[in-house]
């Protein structure tokens, strides 16, 4: 007892116990209830992943793919949307399963130096999803209160407060919060669409998958349709998710010995996934269609969240009449404003947690979630500092372009981390072993739709990795930036194929290991 109060005192923490060990199996689901209520019960954690799907991050994509290609890329937000759903039951499966998180299982079968390595890449992605965060509610807060963008910056470290806050209520009120949040999003740009009166038919079509959608011609605005297309898959598809997912999938209270109470617990959270996905897609659907629909085409030359915010207050921008009128009152861009901040405070909720799964899972240290917190924002805050202190002498649209460029940019980081997260999660859901039987393992439709995803986001992010690490450089990089760009990216794509075959063959051994020590059992109980 003694020994627990001291360890109670210490500001870091030894952690090998379960994930999240605060809110693990902290929902009870009485086994009684009909199929809607027992749905209700389990409904939560897919709205906390789903928020990383709508956050600041995908929406410039989103509304700058609709005002450049009208409605081709709506295929592809579909299709990111349906890999989502893949990865994301696998996830959900594999942490109810096995009762480990992803980064747990992962460590469990790798070395304790490349755990390390992998705890650092993961934290890199982490915080370039700050990166957006930060200026997200940063330029909500200067749009709807005229606080100045250094100040809102430093501001949005307080969102700390917020966390501790919701932290002492429960996690079941968490995800009431995170829902509602959600819930302003949707309504506000399905408000705005509705009043655009869209192309539906235009609309449908565009979710037919389309090789003009992958396109590098034409050229428009200085994107093309495949530079919009992965764009928005590499603002969809995110890694720290799968972590996440894998970890509060574990906050319902299951019997491991019942596999039927698993099975249920495995399908019921499945479904929460999917609803929360499709919801996060029609966010996404929304905010193109908002740049097809509401703007009259090619007119809003910032796709910065400043311009876009302008034109919504602009009736020259708009498509039609009644935009125009509503326009007018402030209304459009007060509300584009509030989702950006609901959607910068949702974000702030559910990186925190993910950044408490790989701290635990990859080196077994765990903090307190408002230092952890504090820690990521205020190192993720630096180069948004730097950036707009830089450019202040500058005129505004040239801090609104940094700004935008910094948060596009800062994405190259979750195309690195991204298969070190995929790979894994796919090769463990694969294996019998690792799944305790047959039974939770991957349908073949599930392997052989999971492996092509994992392959094409792999290849795609690679082959984008010159292009997007051009972009540091200049919008309209020289012959001498392409080149040294061009470099860069394939010493990072060889440094990325390394450590992917450093953990592959780490995972290979283990599993080796590990057939083996069932061999042993089974020889031991039939003798």
């Amino acid at each position: 007892m003694a020994e627990g109060k001291k360890e109670k005192t210490h500001f870091i923490q030894y952690a090998n116990g379960k994930s999240l060990q605060e809110i693990n199996g902290t929902v009870e689901v009485p086994k009684n209830l009909g199929f809607w209520k027992t749905l209700f019960m389990y409904s939560g954690p897919g709205a906390l992943v789903a928020v990383g799907y709508m956050d600041p991050g995908n929406w410039s994509t989103s509304i700058t793919g609709g005002q450049n290609f009208q409605y081709l890329l709506m295929s592809i937000i579909l299709i990111s949307s349906l890999i989502a759903m893949l990865l994301q039951y696998m996830a959900a499966k594999l942490g109810i399963v096995t009762q480990m998180d992803l980064a747990q299982v992962i460590r469990a079968r790798t070395s304790k130096t490349l755990g390390v390595v992998l705890w650092i890449t993961t934290e890199l992605a982490i915080m370039a999803t700050d990166i957006a965060e930060v200026i997200g509610g940063a330029i909500a807060l200067y749009l709807l209160f005229g606080i100045p963008i250094l100040v809102a910056v430093l501001i949005t470290v307080l969102d700390v407060l917020v966390l501790l806050l919701l932290t002492s209520i429960g996690f079941r009120k968490i995800e009431a919060v995170v829902v509602a949040l959600i819930l302003v999003i949707f309504f506000v740009f399905a408000y705005e669409v509705a009043l655009s009166n869209p192309d539906w038919l235009g609309v449908l079509k565009g979710t037919v998958p389309s090789i003009a959608a992958v396109k590098e011609t034409p050229v428009v605005n200085g994107t093309t349709p495949l530079s919009g297309a992965l764009g928005i898959i590499g603002a969809t598809v995110m890694p720290h998710n799968l972590y996440l997912h894998s970890a509060i999938s574990q906050t319902r209270k299951v019997d491991h010995n019942d596999e039927e109470d698993i099975a249920r617990t495995v399908r019921f959270s499945t479904m929460d996934s999917n609803i929360q996905l499709t919801m996060a897609f029609f966010v996404n659907a929304l905010l193109l269609i908002m740049g097809v629909a509401v703007f009259k085409s090619g007119s809003v030359q910032d796709p910065s969240f400043f311009g876009l915010y302008q034109a919504l207050k602009d009736p020259s921008f708009m498509s039609n009449g009644i935009l125009a009128s509503v326009a007018k009152t402030g209304v459009l861009s007060t509300l584009f404003a509030v989702a950006l901040l609901a959607s910068g405070q949702n974000s702030t909720i559910t990186g925190t947690l993910t950044g408490q799964v790989i701290m635990e899972g990859f080196i077994h240290m765990r903090m307190p979630l408002w230092a952890r917190r504090l820690v990521t924002r205020l190192i993720s805050i630096v180069p948004v500092v730097i950036c707009v202190m830089m450019t202040s002498g500058g005129s505004a649209v040239k801090q609104h372009e940094a700004l935008n460029d910094l948060m596009n940019n800062s994405q190259v980081f979750l195309a690195f981390a991204l298969p070190f997260s995929m790979l894994p999660l796919l090769m463990f859901t694969d294996s019998a072993l690792e799944m305790n039987g047959k039974r939770f393992t991957n349908a073949i439709w599930v392997k052989v739709a999971g492996w092509a995803s994992v392959l094409a986001l792999t290849f795609l992010n690679m082959y984008n990795m010159p292009d997007a690490i051009a972009g540091f450089f200049s919008d309209n990089p020289n012959a001498q930036q392409t080149f040294e760009a061009n470099l860069i990216a394939y010493v990072i794509i060889i440094a990325v194929l390394a450590l992917l075959g450093w953990v592959l063959y780490d995972l290979y051994r283990a599993n080796k290991r590990l057939k083996e020590q069932h061999q042993l059992d089974d020889q031991a109980t039939k003798d």
